[in-house]
């Protein structure tokens, strides 16, 4: 397997290994222009073709692999597997929790074993931030943001306990504690290097990360994706994660924005555009003329959004603006110094004059960007702000004609599942509107020929005064999330135009919810340097706290008098937040209408407090002298923007704030922690718990056996995905884990989500296959979490508890699926709970990639049947035995093409075939012969001591 980030792991195959000296020091690199044909590369794949020379191991990633890079075909499709390893693993505290759950349990194991507990740390470098937990609870006021940051620990006490007390025990994986920052500005800030150096070896920086929006390093020509748990903890651990070459799409800028265009909107229009043009599973390469005239904060919005494009990164390559950035943000000179002289030495540094070659080429010019939002449910889905108040009108009926449950939006997310796809939400969303103007009211609009008429609602608050809501309302009015928080310009932006706003005598409107979550700490200190702060808080703009907040759903809930009128009338009112997602859903329960915008707009549509407005014909408000006033006369010019960059923004800013950003404000420093170098697992703890990977391990792998017996667990479809088959959302009343939490004294208002409880494999294992709509063919006409129970006669039983019967009865299971089986997003407990299950064998007629890689990870073989067969052509039913033979092959070190299936049915007759066993590499039936990718990686580190 390979070694990691260490280059003495390298067989040097091309003679590739060499020094290079910048000022007086030097280093080893790998490189590039020994291997022919890497010169005309894109600069991502020159990153990945440095990778595989450096870590090229003669098994897992050898000659065959670096040559297939070199010699890419900017046309064929994607089909050579390649092994990428990461320099670094970064983590937000949701998905990051399990992988240090399974990392403490790791350690107790090889204690065990009469190994050192103390050698088990990561063994590439990992990163957590603590960002996904704070909620806007309050709001609106001075106290909001500490008043938040409480609440958040009161309800994330035991989990930030543990991940302070990994902080202390494990070298290389560090905290950035609660209140900190939103995990990637932290990232791109600070802890991204652009290019690495370790044990006197310098690579470019990569990293993979447990949230999809991890693709903001992409900015700065960092290359990394989101990832699942499963192939993060692996990263971590040294192991390299499977993936195609990819096609690659060049991206071409020109020319320059008009005035009054912002970052966001850039990044809409990119949306929209390689939504159509389909960019799923590619990379995405900006180049051009027009690169260089990218600031660096915005190339970290459009590498953000990569998700919502679909691709698998959005990258710039390294130049001067990458450089300038860094010395901003407070690197060192010799950092700076090595990031250019390895750029340009390795042929990464961009020049317009040389052109890669592309899968595809699309093309922007910037000055066609008019100002946009998007919405109301997908973020491709952009409007020009022109345009809006039209589209909201013609949107409308969608929301207010017949009764219909919304569904959850399934998201494009490698790793955030704390709103998935799978759960319904209940049928109400706010609408608003307010002063109407002298065109029609929105509930007008929104009674078409199918419409139900409904009339405004009056409210009479104490503390919001009087008013009406009506349809379209604006009820949140959210400057959140990674995407646009720590953009100076359209920080800055924002500020500005609050400051024009108050001084024309205009305010936000009483129903809406204002809420600033800035990405970093230094967004406050330009705030406070440039005076802007007491104008934001002016129109109810107070910071609510340092994280997500209201983009991933964490807007905390409305004022009640606005909930209540809201689902009384059965309003659809609206939100609009400069984030990146907007599914319906996800924003808040009471809301059915979404919209992305940048922070400016955003505070524009606070003031104008709903949707059905034109900000071109409709007026804001007027001055003290009675003047109608339009958005064109508070919105700030360039010049003042950047003037107040300029004047308003230092180095120091960034190199005070992250001088102690992982010692944290006193609330953490003070959190009761356990110490010593193995964890203290609470028995009464409902959120962490000692996983069962390592019971009974023996320090040898026993032989795989062959598999006999076995049950079928569930039979399924085609295009089953992962949010089908991992626990997440809600957890419901009745259902197993909501029992479980139940015997445990958790009381029905504090079961919380399947996302916070990721840390105990107990909650996690009952809502595996636990989703509504999975459709178990077993069962005739049921949907949810059930399977005929063989070991009680056949009865309806939930998975779980049917799960539990077989396994005290020493019965194997079997899952039998369709197509495309695993698809969507890489959610690690999709294997995890599969296994823990007690399936040693899923059988489908073909597999999603990574879903299939990490059933292998989790020691379960993938298997497919014959091609052109499926289990409907057999005549499976599910009812059947099964005998798979031939899995002890592996024994011997070779992995068998296929296997041969006996299912054998109630009346003795039986079906055979033979499956073909998807064990691709040889680094993965390693982990299947270990039992899986942990057990394999202790054993290895057991042996290294």
């Amino acid at each position: 397997m390979s070694k990691g980030n260490n280059a003495n792991s390298s067989l040097n195959s091309f003679g590739a290994r060499d020094s290079l000296k910048v000022g007086d020091k030097s280093y080893e690199i790998y490189r590039l222009d020994a291997v022919k044909g890497t010169e005309k590369l894109p600069y991502s794949l020159k990153v990945l073709a440095e990778n595989l020379l450096r870590t090229e191991d003669g098994a897992n990633i050898t000659k065959d692999h670096i040559e297939a890079i070199a010699n890419w075909d900017p046309d064929a499709e994607p089909s050579v597997e390649i092994q990428f390893t990461p320099a670094r693993v970064i983590m937000q505290d949701f998905t990051g929790v399990p992988c240090i759950v399974d990392l403490a349990t790791m350690r107790e194991a090889i204690g065990d074993l009469g190994g050192d507990p103390d050698k088990v740390n990561p063994l590439a470098p990992a990163d957590l931030v603590i960002d996904h937990s704070v909620i806007a609870d309050l709001f609106g006021r001075a106290d909001a943001f500490e008043r938040n940051v409480e609440i958040e620990y009161e309800r994330n006490g035991e989990r930030y306990q543990f991940l302070r007390w990994g902080q202390g025990a494990f070298n290389d994986f560090k905290v950035v504690p609660p209140g900190t920052g939103i995990v990637h500005q932290v990232n791109i800030e600070y802890l991204a290097r652009v290019v690495w150096e370790r044990d006197g070896v310098a690579y470019p920086d990569t990293a993979v990360g447990t949230d999809s929006h991890t693709t903001m390093q992409n900015g700065l020509g960092v290359l990394g994706w989101g990832v699942g748990g499963i192939e993060a903890e692996a990263a971590m651990l040294g192991q390299p994660v499977s993936m195609l070459i990819p096609r690659v799409v060049g991206f071409k800028l020109t020319g320059e924005r008009r005035p009054g265009v912002t970052a966001t909107d850039v990044v809409l229009t990119v949306t929209e555009m390689l939504r159509k043009h389909g960019v799923v599973g590619k990379f995405v390469e900006f180049y051009g003329d027009g690169v260089a005239e990218v600031p660096l904060a915005n190339r970290a919005t459009l590498g953000n959004m990569s998700p919502e494009f679909g691709s698998t990164a959005a990258i710039f390559p390294i130049d001067d603006v990458t450089i300038d950035y860094m010395r901003m943000t407070g690197r060192s000179e010799e950092q700076l110094a090595l990031v250019e002289a390895y750029a340009k030495e390795q042929g990464m540094w961009h020049d317009p004059e040389r052109e890669p070659k592309y899968s595809e080429y699309i093309e922007l010019d910037l000055s066609d960007v008019v100002p946009s939002i998007a919405g109301p449910k997908r973020p491709q889905d952009r409007i020009a702000l022109d345009e809006a108040k039209e589209a909201f009108r013609r949107d409308i009926h969608n929301y207010v004609d017949e009764h219909q449950p919304t569904q959850y939006t399934k998201l494009d997310d490698a790793v955030d599942d704390t709103f998935p796809a799978s759960d319904p939400v209940r049928n109400i969303e706010y609408a608003d509107n307010g002063t109407l103007h002298d065109h029609e009211s929105a509930t007008s609009a929104a009674v078409g020929a199918k419409g139900r008429p409904s009339k405004p609602v009056s409210i009479k608050s104490d503390e919001l005064g009087e008013f009406e809501l009506d349809h379209g309302a604006v009820v949140i009015a959210a400057i959140t999330s990674c995407t646009n928080t720590s953009n100076p310009e359209v920080m800055l932006g924002a500020a500005l135009l609050a400051k024009n706003a108050v001084e024309k005598g205009l305010a936000t409107k009483p129903w809406v919810k204002t809420t600033m979550a800035p990405g970093s700490q230094v967004v406050t200190d330009y705030y406070d340097k440039a005076g802007l702060w007491p104008y934001l808080e002016k129109l109810g703009f107070y910071l609510v706290g340092y994280g997500c907040t209201t983009c991933i759903g964490n807007s905390g809930p409305l004022p009640e008098e606005i909930s209540k009128a809201v689902n009384d009338a059965d309003l659809s009112v609206t939100a609009v937040l400069s984030g990146n997602r907007n599914f319906e859903g996800r924003i808040n329960p009471d809301v059915k209408m979404n919209y992305l915008a940048s922070p400016p707009l955003v505070i524009a549509y606070a003031l104008a407090g709903t949707m059905d407005f034109d900000f071109e014909k409709d007026c804001l408000g007027t001055d003290k002298d009675g003047n109608q006033i339009f958005l064109k006369d508070i919105w700030p010019t360039q010049k003042d923007i950047d003037n107040t960059i300029a004047e308003a923004i230092n180095t120091e800013m960034f190199t005070k704030n992250y001088a102690d950003v992982f010692k944290g404000d006193e609330r953490w420093r003070n959190l009761p922690t356990p110490s010593g170098n193995t964890f203290e697992w609470a028995d009464d703890s409902t959120y962490v718990r000692k996983p069962p990977y390592f019971d009974g391990m023996p320090a040898e792998p026993e032989p795989v056996t062959d598999i006999k017996g076995a049950r079928v667990l569930a039979l399924l479809g085609d295009s089953v995905t992962t949010d089908h088959i991992s626990p997440a959302g809600a957890i419901k009343p009745g259902t197993p884990a909501a029992e479980y939490l139940e015997s445990n004294g958790v009381e029905r208002k504090d079961y919380n989500s399947y996302g916070s409880r990721r840390g105990n494999h107990e909650v996690m294992i009952r809502g595996t296959f636990a989703n509504i709509r999975l459709r178990n063919q077993l069962l005739d006409d049921v949907s949810g979490g059930y399977t005929r129970d063989f070991t009680n006669g056949g009865e309806q039983a939930f998975i779980y508890d049917a799960a539990q019967n077989y396994a005290a009865q020493g019965i194997p299971l079997v899952v039998l699926g369709g197509k495309e089986y695993g698809s969507g997003s890489s959610r690690d407990w999709a294997a995890k709970g599969t296994s823990l299950l007690g399936v040693r064998a899923v059988i489908t007629e073909s597999f999603e990639r990574i879903h299939r890689s990490n059933l292998i990870g989790m020691g379960v073989i993938p298997l497919q049947f014959p091609e052109g067969e499926s289990a409907a052509s057999l005549k499976l039913d599910g009812t059947e035995t099964f005998d798979i033979s031939g899995i002890e092959a592996l024994n011997d070190g070779k992995t068998p093409k296929t296997v041969h299936v006996t299912a054998t049915k109630e009346d003795g007759s039986k079906v055979e075939f033979d499956a073909v066993v998807r064990i691709d590499t040889p680094g993965e039936a390693d982990y299947y012969r270990n039992g899986g990718i942990l057990q394999y990686v202790l054993r290895n580190m057991l042996k290294t001591q």
